[in-house]
């Protein structure tokens, strides 16, 4: 099993956009392509970033996994309609890991 933070830095003004998509549409087309969201965080500081943790079988899954979410229909109408007022995310981080030997 392998593990992927992702960090979206969010447009200034966009939290509650970037939000009710995720709420109302990209979590539940998630699954139909093999992401697993396992934690989910919003910035307590007030900055605005999301952060969330997806599980993997393996780096190759992971690839194949966002490759198919991309290429999803439904998920390019929701994008598009999402940001006919500007883009929601000015950049996303991605860093893949695993689970440290010493910590259950």
């Amino acid at each position: 099993m392998i593990y992927e933070l992702r960090i979206y830095h969010v447009a200034p003004g966009k939290m509650d956009a970037i939000n009710k998509r995720f709420a109302d549409h990209t979590l539940s087309i998630f699954p139909d392509h093999g992401i697993k969201v396992s934690s989910f965080y919003v910035d307590a500081t007030g900055a605005e970033r999301l952060y969330y943790v997806c599980d993997f079988e393996s780096i190759e899954a992971m690839k194949k996994a966002w490759a198919s979410f991309q290429a999803d229909q439904r998920w390019i109408e929701v994008k598009a309609k999402s940001e006919e007022n500007g883009k929601l995310v000015d950049k996303v981080d991605s860093y893949v890991m695993d689970k440290a030997p010493y910590f259950a």
